[in-house]
């Protein structure tokens, strides 16, 4: 069965009013980033739906494969066509059908008639299609209510477009509607769940990573790549920011008690990043972090390393169960490469008796003695800056895995 195109419904974006182009915009720039490399694939939106064509098979089955990770997208369906005759109507309708497994399924027959030239009216039109489906597929059996097997025809002034099968979007927003932010992505299990959710929800990212080598590793650093080449599949590139945090964590953990080290550490970063984020446009920072999880996550500890800026800092975690986040960083696909075992700059120092209520004061007494500044600056300066988009099949990394 050749697939004459793709028909793409809107999701939560099909309720704005005025500024609904907006949106349909960034989701159709989204689709077109998604399928650069498939040079037959050609786009059209309309105000309630996208239809993607392709001349080429093997694109079309490419798309189908990356289309459901496009948020924006609620859901889509491969379509025939064929001129808008009942006769050529009715064969296309055998095709498309013949593409289902028939056995013990239910079968309906659905009609929109845009075209009202057309000679047979909805209700004529649905009894003439499907008595000539059942003769051709006598196991099959008629159900008005949720049935397998729903055979949509839509008639239009351009021809006849057929389709039965129904896949499942990402829904969401399209990534880009909403503002642009950066996710503070470590390596583990949560953070890349934070940027997954932002992301569904129409925010842009950048993400900033922290590498400590030679304490860290580049399969530490190629860990993040690929978490950050996952987050990509879901509708936009993202730019990654690489921190050289050596020499200011050496610079922490000799000038800070240790059971406070961890607090500071945070702060740091989180200056760091908020220069970033300034640099690049951004309006917000991102982290995966959960309240209670670890001793920086308790609300004192929230309230310390917070302390560093007025950014809003957003953590779409904050209140899920640790089980919960690896559910859902299994379903996105996230889970197998956060477990791979490569230290990151959080965990190689990490105090034995961390402080879960550290207070305020005695965190600036400490960091007092220690103009801790001049290496955030040059942290940030000296950054390394990776555009990442999808995957490729060899690169500068392949040698180490």
């Amino acid at each position: 069965m050749k697939w004459k195109g793709i028909l793409i419904r809107y999701g939560e974006l099909s309720l704005k009013g005025r500024n609904r182009n907006h949106f349909v915009r960034k989701l159709r720039n989204n689709i077109k980033g998604a399928m650069s490399d498939l040079h037959s694939v050609q786009l059209r939106a309309e105000r309630d739906r996208m239809f993607l064509i392709a001349d080429e098979e093997s694109d079309m089955q490419k798309a189908i494969e990356r289309l459901p990770y496009i948020f924006g997208i609620q859901s889509f369906s491969p379509v025939a066509m064929c001129d808008a005759d009942l006769d050529a109507i009715k064969e296309k309708a055998l095709e498309v059908v013949g593409t289902e497994e028939t056995a013990g399924k239910t079968f309906k027959v659905e009609i929109k008639r845009a075209d009202k030239t057309f000679p047979y009216v909805t209700a004529e039109l649905q009894q003439l299609l499907g008595g000539h489906v059942l003769h051709h597929y006598p196991e099959l059996v008629v159900q008005m209510r949720k049935p397998d097997i729903l055979l949509h025809v839509d008639i239009r002034k351009e021809g006849a477009f057929l389709t039965s099968k129904v896949y499942k979007g990402a829904g969401g927003m399209p990534v880009g509607s909403n503002g642009h932010s950066l996710l503070m992505l470590s390596g583990g299990i949560d953070s890349p769940v934070a940027g997954y959710l932002l992301m569904r929800r129409g925010v842009s990212i950048d993400a900033i990573h922290f590498a400590s080598p030679p304490y860290t590793s580049e399969l530490a650093k190629r860990k993040v790549l690929d978490l950050t080449e996952k987050l990509c599949s879901f509708g936009a590139p993202v730019r990654l920011h690489v921190i050289p945090f050596t020499e200011l964590q050496q610079a922490i953990v000799q000038q800070v008690p240790d059971n406070l080290s961890m607090t500071t550490t945070r702060r740091m970063m989180l200056q760091i990043a908020d220069k970033v984020r300034d640099e690049i446009g951004a309006l917000a920072l991102v982290t995966g972090e959960s309240l209670g999880q670890v001793a920086s996550q308790t609300l004192e500890s929230l309230t310390a390393i917070n302390e560093v800026t007025a950014t809003p800092i957003l953590r779409p975690l904050i209140a899920m169960d640790k089980l919960d986040i690896i559910e859902l960083s299994q379903q996105i696909g996230t889970y197998e490469t956060s477990i791979r075992p490569y230290e990151d700059c959080c965990t190689i120092f990490t105090p034995s008796n961390p402080k879960t209520k550290p207070k305020l004061e005695k965190v600036h007494r400490f960091e007092s003695f220690f103009d801790f500044q001049p290496l955030i600056e040059e942290a940030v300066r000296n950054r390394e800056v990776i555009e990442v988009w999808r995957q490729n099949e060899k690169d500068d990394f392949e040698d180490l895995l």
